[in-house]
């Protein structure tokens, strides 16, 4: 089903949402929210866009305050719209910036935020959403690595929720551990022992246990969940409109993706009409999304530890929302993905003060290194996460240490604690129960 284009009259409509497994049944954005999963087990997605343009922003240029108007209406006539200017207020307080490489190749910097990864903005607008509705909740959310720090900062100060993270193992890095283990009495982190895809599998089963997870009061965090996944656009709706005041042209995004959901809120971003080329993803060595783009054929593989692990995901969540939004050859029209190796990684940050003036994280460096092989001009790479989240890799690379944010620094020096389990939903209820 393709949703881009179909903008006529939905400034004035009721925003509504239904499954990317059926259109029968459609929820408010609250509903969506709170549902996480659709009952069809599909994720939720808009009925339509709104469709926008620059001159709906003149005056506007801070990202909170575009995202106000970028967000109105998707909360149109629901529960919380009076609250949509304060919870983005609450959620969106420090900076995203842009910052020009050279003439034509831009880094939007997502990095500044309490953990210092991109998943902040969904986290803390989530949090701010759900802080606001009625009743006590558990959250839980799986993580390949900076998720799970953004959702417990994010979530921890609100005492009347409860937060439950699972991730991998030994498959994230010592400071991404220590980021989502810290946060004291309504913060439980579970290493699981398997591979992120298994404590994807666990959430999954968890919602698809409805007498159990209406009891918990569940509620996902991944992006998943809608709420997760709106307030990302607000930054491409931003970076979008800055790039063009600056340079008169329409910019690409190159995009580090693993379970999909930054890429969508770019494609989603698009499909409302802001000034978007074209998007390119790129991944590590989990190369289901490139396969797709190549073979025409999705099929999920076995998730490969690579250096930019939080990118390991073999079998993306968020592609049942592409797939809803754009078919292969209208995909394939506006959008490309390449894979690239950890040899490749590594090199792009070693070399990465010398050719540009920056250190990237391994994650970044995925964007970096398919930047530097494409012969088109006027980009914006995507940086996710500051480096100094990952100094075991990057300081070897550049022979030198890595400055770390002050909030970053606050977090290492808290207590660490976290459970083990095995890799199955089981195990984790009796811990919970």
């Amino acid at each position: 089903m393709d949703l881009a284009g179909q903008h006529a009259g939905s400034e004035n409509r009721r925003m509504r949402f239904h499954s990317t497994r059926s259109g029968s049944q459609s929820v408010t954005l609250s509903e969506a929210i709170r549902q996480s999963i659709a009952p069809d087990g599909g994720l939720y997605v808009p009925e339509s866009f709104p469709g926008l343009n620059g001159e709906d922003f003149a005056g506007l240029n801070s990202w909170n305050e575009i995202g106000k108007r970028v967000l109105e209406p998707f909360f149109r006539d629901d529960e919380l719209q009076n609250r949509l200017s304060e919870i983005c207020d609450e959620a969106f307080n420090f900076p995203v910036t842009l910052n020009f490489l050279n003439h034509e190749t831009a880094v939007l910097e997502l990095f500044h935020g309490p953990t210092a990864a991109f998943k902040d903005v969904g986290a803390r607008f989530l949090a701010a959403c759900v802080a606001r509705m009625p009743g006590r909740r558990t959250i839980i959310v799986a993580t390949s690595g900076d998720t799970g720090g953004a959702v417990a900062a994010a979530f921890a100060e609100h005492s009347n929720l409860e937060v439950v993270i699972l991730f991998p193992k030994e498959k994230i890095s010592a400071r991404q551990q220590q980021q989502l283990t810290c946060w004291g009495d309504n913060v439980r982190a579970f290493a699981v022992r398997g591979v992120f895809d298994d404590c994807q599998r666990i959430v999954k089963t968890a919602f698809a246990d409805r007498e159990w997870s209406e009891a918990c009061g569940l509620l996902s965090a991944n992006s998943i969940n809608l709420g997760r996944l709106l307030p990302q656009t607000v930054y491409y709706a931003a970076s979008s409109l800055w790039y063009l005041r600056q340079r008169g042209v329409q910019p690409g995004y190159i995009i580090p993706t693993g379970n999909l959901g930054n890429a969508v809120a770019a494609f989603w971003t698009k499909a409302m009409g802001f000034p978007i080329r074209e998007i390119v993803l790129a991944t590590n060595r989990n190369r289901t999304l490139p396969d797709y783009f190549e073979t025409g054929a999705w099929s999920p593989h076995p998730t490969v530890a690579t250096l930019a692990n939080a990118m390991d995901v073999g079998n993306p969540s968020n592609f049942e929302r592409l797939q809803n939004l754009h078919s292969l050859p209208q995909l394939r029209q506006i959008a490309r993905a390449f894979s690239v190796s950890d040899e490749e990684i590594s090199q792009t940050i070693a070399q990465g003060i010398d050719r540009w003036g920056h250190v990237w994280c391994p994650h970044t460096a995925t964007a970096v290194h398919v930047r530097e092989r494409l012969v088109e001009l006027n980009w914006i790479i995507v940086a996710t996460a500051h480096p100094a989240k990952f100094d075991s890799i990057v300081e070897p690379l550049i022979n030198a240490s890595v400055s770390t944010p002050p909030s970053l620094t606050a977090v290492l020096q808290r207590p660490s604690r976290f459970e083990e389990i095995e890799p199955n939903f089981e195990v984790l209820a009796r811990a919970l129960s």
